[in-house]
């Protein structure tokens, strides 16, 4: 057998209200590309924006001369070029978790993304082709952050929690170099958080609050700086590689020298975690940072020579929420924050000719009176003159800084008490508000780029079938997870508020899970136990009728993967329609083997068995009546011997077409046919051998060794209703055993029957096509002259009815890994067909043999025991001589069904079934807790919502009076039962 592959999921993604592009939750990345004016954003909800910025930014606002030819007077910049706005552009759902980061390479051509579904991936937007973003690395853990020397490189640094440094080629060479991270102490903290580059040097940081540098040609460590005390979320690096900017949770930002090997400066104008860096300046002159308290400062430390205590440090806005990105340019400010829109500010100037208060003026002249003076002529925002920039904007840049002082911010602001007269350290956060009040330079931004609204909360209803969902806006939406459909809204309202409006008394197993995570609805299934759950079919309510049979259950998991991917199925069934075809054709030419009889000798059919099977249409598990099994009620006791007479856990059927039927559906979790050997089925008046299991293939294994050949056991295995007869008392005198099948192995490894090895096949989707062409190559050798008919059955609308789940419905193959899971394939409901090659060698193999060959995996039915009685003995008991009302059955079992046991074990059959007689339900009662149970209540929502305990269940039956239960003289029913039991065992 070929490589096992990692455990596989299926996942599908709910789309939501067709809307205008944008992000459904909060932004983490951002980049700009100056050249052509876009603004590209990465957001949590796993989707790449790009956006048309209508503003000219070839032209720097900080230049680094001023322009001789410029004079005051000249008006500012075209005014239309500011006036349009942003405007959406182009969008890809690039990724299926968060995307952490976003870098521009290979001249702004290429956008690459790190993400927490472990991948790096690179999208072309600029491109004539539309193509999704491909792949380029993969972590095993999320990927936190990305780094490139320029825009213009064609390699992209990523870094994550796998505590890992890749370098990834963008020409399409994979990747180049990987740098395991905190190696030699072994640290568990090693995952990286920032990464920086450049043509010479790579830098990273993380939780372990070390700042390493490295080699990126060879991957060897250059150095570290130790000094931070907390997280480094954010690293810059400047042109020549001798200066690294690092900012960390512990509230500051530092300055090291990598020539000098230590920490040049610590700077302290932020009173929170500082989250974001940012700089266009080769040098470091100017930058600007954010952090967690939404506070975005611009710092100019030009001209300083190396003071940086002179620089000046302005508070430029304030967010609502952390900033986790700023970036700028020119005159423009953008940041990212927990919200799904793009706030941009205006950029201040920090020119030499900036505005400031008298005293800082006096202090600014003096401090750089003896250096070369710094010039700029930064454009003024929207022409407007330049106006003296509030005192309670400026912040103190370091702990070491004389200024703004004590003085002279009483001086200049009557309002603010001194904030910064004594030294404080960058973890002391100013508490009181009244002490040196920050007042951003800018109160409102200049433009709001508006995201989309996303699910940010969820509750998995108890029907496991519906969702109800709040988003970002606050309104809360029902959804049905099979249609993939939102079904109703309620408006702003609190979710724990409609969740007693809508939910049910159910108790269903889980068979999937959903998040919210990428702020839509994502249910997820696992092979372990996606195929747990089911329904009843007269619950559901269809556009187009159904013929059910009475009782019959439907398989959640297996309903909807069946109609998400019902466009790949039809698109194999062509494929193999033309594979046949092949073949069928070659049956024209004559086939010459060397020692070939002439001819072969048909043995004569001597019993009585005729091949039913149909050459039309397949049906699922080539059965055309799937049956319900598992149903039985037994008894539920720890020794094997102690049974009830006629009272099975799981019956085996009688007469032929029973048998056969059965067989197909023995276990409801597993469409493999099994095989009954006659001898371990015991007919009427006579026992199994030693009432023990034969071997886990035999078809009641389920009943531990128990009694299996009760009626009522046997149409429960039969899955046929009671309605208004007697529990089908004619069926009681056949007596004609089963017919015996041998069972195939389903195994490619496993030897065949004529003792030939099984070909090996793919363990993926792929091994059941090739184990379904593998059977047609041994059908053609046992029957030369004979077509091939299809061996792809998936499952008909009984069993699995229509469902029509949107065309953009998001279709998801995951594999596990260390770090969470990657993703194996991305595609719609509409384009599962077109991928089909692609989904044959990246599905799991259990998915292929539900939608190919309509079988899951084999599971034991879950049990639920419980004891049965009479209510205050007003009717007859139905425990056996032992005394013993312990019983146990399949946790979907109905009480209706209860009802029909019931009433079966205290009355007699009658000699002439009655149609008229009332059905067992109408005149009998069952209570648990003084509480009239619903006939279509399940025992599993009984357990879980009225009984509400571990024990054995109790429940009391009753007459409702509309029926007299029969009975002899001072005789019970009961008593006349054993008698007639005990006449047929004589």
């Amino acid at each position: 057998m070929a490589f096992k592959k990692a455990k596989q999921r299926v996942s599908y993604v709910l789309p939501l209200a067709n809307s205008p592009g944008g992000h459904r939750l909060g932004v983490n990345g951002l980049a700009v590309d100056s050249e052509n004016s876009i603004l590209y954003s990465g957001g949590r909800d796993g989707a790449i924006c790009a956006w048309d910025l209508n503003l000219d930014l070839k032209s720097s606002a900080t230049p680094d001369a001023e322009n001789p030819f410029e004079s005051p007077e000249d008006p500012p910049e075209d005014e239309t070029k500011r006036s349009h706005g942003s405007s959406f552009r182009a969008q890809t759902q690039a990724h299926t978790h968060w995307v952490n980061d976003i870098v521009l390479a290979q001249n702004n051509a290429a956008l690459v993304s790190a993400s927490s579904d472990l991948t790096v991936r690179v999208w072309r937007p600029l491109s004539n082709d539309s193509e999704a973003p491909q792949t380029i690395g993969q972590h095993a853990d999320y990927v936190k952050c990305l780094a490139t020397p320029n825009s213009q490189a064609d390699w992209v640094a990523s870094g994550g929690l796998d505590r890992k440094i890749c370098l990834w080629d963008l020409n399409g060479a994979g990747k180049k170099l990987e740098i395991e991270v905190g190696d030699e102490e072994k640290s568990e903290k090693g995952s990286v958080y920032a990464l920086s580059a450049s043509r010479s040097i790579l830098a990273s940081g993380g939780p372990e609050s070390i700042v390493r540098l490295w080699d990126p040609r060879s991957g060897k460590r250059v150095t570290k700086f130790v000094g931070h005390t907390d997280n480094v979320r954010d690293i810059l690096i400047n042109e020549t590689g001798d200066t690294i900017m690092t900012a960390s949770s512990d509230q500051t930002v530092k300055v090291w020298s990598v020539t000098a090997g230590r920490c040049m400066h610590t700077l302290t104008m932020h009173n929170d975690s500082v989250w974001s860096l940012y700089s266009e300046d080769p040098s470091l002159g100017i930058f600007y940072s954010s952090d967690r308290a939404g506070l975005v400062v611009k710092t100019d430390v030009r001209g300083t020579l190396g003071e940086l205590d002179d620089g000046l440090s302005l508070a430029v806005a304030q967010e609502n929420d952390g900033v986790g990105k700023v970036i700028a340019h020119g005159d423009y400010i953008w940041t990212a924050t927990s919200s799904s829109s793009i706030n941009r500010w205006a950029n201040v100037d920090t020119g030499s000719d900036i505005q400031l208060p008298e005293a800082y003026r006096r202090h600014r002249a003096s401090s750089v009176a003896s250096r070369p003076r710094q010039l700029s002529t930064t454009t003024t925002t929207n022409g407007a003159s330049k106006k003296e920039i509030p005192a309670q904007s400026i912040l103190r840049i370091s702990n070491t800084a004389s200024f703004p002082s004590a003085m002279s911010r009483e001086t200049d602001s009557a309002t603010a008490i001194s904030a910064f007269g004594a030294a404080r350290k960058g973890s002391e956060a100013i508490v009181d508000p009244d002490i040196g009040v920050i007042v951003p330079i800018h109160a409102l931004p200049e433009e709001t780029i508006e995201g989309q609204h996303g699910l940010v909360k969820h509750k998995l209803l108890n029907d496991r079938r519906r969702a109800l969902t709040l988003d970002t806006a606050g309104d809360v939406l029902l959804w049905d997870l099979l249609g993939c459909i939102p079904i109703q809204s309620f408006g702003k309202r609190h979710l724990e508020d409609v969740e007693p409006e809508v939910n049910t008394m159910e108790a269903v197993a889980p068979w999937c899970s959903i998040d919210t995570r990428t702020g839509r609805l994502a249910v997820v299934l696992e092979e372990y136990n996606c195929f747990d759950a089911e329904m009843y079919a007269d619950e559901l309510t269809l556009e187009e009728p159904v013929d059910f049979r009475d009782d019959q259950r439907i398989n959640l998991g297996k309903w909807v993967l069946r109609h998400i991917f019902s466009n790949l199925i039809d698109e194999l069934i062509k494929r193999d329609e033309f594979y046949r075809k092949k073949l069928n054709d070659n049956l024209k030419k004559p086939i010459h083997r060397p020692g070939a009889p002439s001819s072969i000798q048909i043995p004569t059919n001597t019993t009585g068995w005729q091949d039913t099977t149909p050459n039309a249409t397949p049906r699922g598990n080539g059965q055309s009546y799937p049956m319900t099994p598992g149903m039985g009620i037994g008894v539920a006791t720890p020794a094997v011997s102690s049974h009830l007479p006629g009272v099975p856990e799981d019956g085996a059927p009688l007469d032929k077409r029973a048998s056969q039927a059965s067989r197909s559906s023995a276990d409801y979790f597993s469409s493999t046919p099994i095989a009954t050997d006659p001898k371990t089925v015991a007919t009427p008046g006579e026992k199994s051998e030693d009432n023990q299991p034969k071997s886990p293939s035999d078809a009641d294994k389920e009943t531990n060794g128990k009694d299996v050949n009760t009626l009522f056991g046997k149409k429960f295995r039969m899955g046929m209703s009671f309605g208004s007869k007697k529990l089908g008392r004619s069926a009681s005198t056949n007596t004609e055993k089963p017919v015996v099948v041998d069972e195939k192995t389903e195994d490619g490894s496993e030897s065949s029957e004529n003792g030939e090895k099984e070909k090996e096949v793919d363990d993926s989707f792929f091994g059941v096509v090739q184990k379904i062409r593998n059977d047609y190559e041994k059908a053609l050798i046992d029957n030369p002259e004979q077509p091939v008919e299809t061996g792809i059955t998936p499952s008909l609308p009984n069993e699995t009815p229509v469902l029509k789940p949107p065309p953009l419905t998001t279709v998801i193959i995951q594999e596990e890994t260390s770090g969470g899971s990657a993703d194996l394939y991305r595609g719609t409901v509409a384009t599962v067909g077109e991928d089909a090659s692609i989904i044959e060698q990246r599905a799991p193999m259990w998915l292929g043999d539900l939608l190919l060959r309509n079988r899951i995996p084999i599971k034991e039915p879950v049990k639920v025991s419980f004891i049965l009685q009479p209510w205050q003995d007003q009717l007859p008991s139905i425990a056996g001589p032992d005394g013993n009302s312990r019983l146990n059955a399949n946790r979907m079992l109905r009480v209706k069904k209860i009802l029909a046991y019931v009433a079966e074990r205290i009355e007699p059959a009658p000699e002439v079934p009655d149609p008229n007689a009332l059905s067992p339900e109408e005149y009998l009662e069952l209570y648990c807790y003084d509480q009239k149970l619903p006939i279509t209540m399940s025992l599993a929502t009984l357990r879980a919502h009225v009984w509400k305990g571990g024990a054995d269940v109790m429940l009391y039956y009753k007459s409702n009076g509309r029926k007299t239960i029969l009975t002899k003289g001072n005789e019970t029913v009961a008593a006349d039962a054993t008698a007639q039991t005990a006449e047929g065992t004589s």
